[in-house]
């Protein structure tokens, strides 16, 4: 129906909730995320002897990077409390962005203290909802990319490396193999994407 003359018909915003839902579920999202990591850290490993300096400042960009992209992601859970652990996990990642971007905190230790405190905590509750979230599309390979954060925060606590390049050789493999991880979670959600929902059969008579 048309609007009356001299009266113009304005559309309803759209909702922030459902905008951001609809980004942080769709596999471009993930895969954008996936590449940033790799990017990440193959940059680590192609130059190993920079300076502490400029470790903390890739590893500190790349925790800002993993909170926005989690914070985003956590609009796409329809349930609360999956919600709420992916809101935690995003505001874990961007404190440990800021520790590491801070210059009197740029030591080998403390950076290998804050990151491989972000990849165990991030890893178990990104696991808790793999398991809790039963009817996640890519369950199996968010679970994958959890465990394997996990075991990464347990290598690094327990082996923390002595010198900036041996630490950015231990960051740089795993960044590379969590991207690799991330890169098949979002061809998984991909492929879910494009298979047509399934009809339901229409009654006799």
């Amino acid at each position: 129906m048309n609007a009356p003359y001299g009266h113009t018909t304005t559309q309803a915003p759209a909702d922030p909730d459902e905008v951001l839902g609809r980004l942080g579920g769709s596999w471009g999202w993930s895969l954008g995320f996936a590449l940033a990591t790799l990017v990440a850290g193959v940059i680590v490993l192609v130059w190993p002897d920079e300076t502490l300096h400029v470790l903390a400042v890739v590893i500190g960009l790349y925790l800002l990077l993993a909170g926005v992209f989690r914070f985003v992601t956590a609009f796409a859970r329809q349930d609360g409390g999956s919600r709420v652990t992916a809101v935690i996990v995003a505001v874990v990642a961007v404190l440990a962005g800021v520790l590491c971007l801070r210059h009197p905190l740029q030591t080998t230790a403390v950076l290998s203290l804050v990151l491989g405190a972000y990849w165990l905590v991030s890893g178990l509750l990104v696991g808790f909802i793999a398991i809790a979230g039963r009817d996640m599309p890519h369950r199996g390979m968010a679970f994958a990319v959890a465990a394997l954060g996990v075991v990464a925060g347990i290598v690094v606590l327990a082996f923390p490396a002595q010198s900036a390049v041996a630490l950015a050789r231990l960051v740089g493999l795993w960044l590379v193999l969590l991207g690799l991880a991330e890169v098949a979670a979002a061809l998984a959600l991909r492929s879910l994407a494009k298979r047509p929902a399934p009809t339901r059969a229409r009654p006799p008579g």
